[in-house]
């Protein structure tokens, strides 16, 4: 559990939040909730199978954890 107000006690979280509101969330309105998991489960399966991260060397997380394990 990270402490009010230091978001670096938790920054991979923190970046991911910050990347899904940008991608998936900013600007739109969503008619209900069931509208809105299901947006926030396929960004999911699109940021875990093909989002390229630079810190993966440009390779989606499944992809790298395929090659590295």
């Amino acid at each position: 559990m990270s402490r009010k107000a230091t978001p670096t006690d938790n920054a991979a979280m923190e970046s991911y939040f910050h990347t899904f509101k940008a991608e998936a969330i900013h600007g739109k309105r969503f008619k209900n909730q069931e509208e809105a998991t299901l947006v926030s489960k396929k960004y999911i399966a699109f940021y875990n199978q093909e989002r390229l991260h630079s810190s993966l060397g440009y390779t989606s997380p499944e992809k790298y954890e395929k090659l590295r394990f």
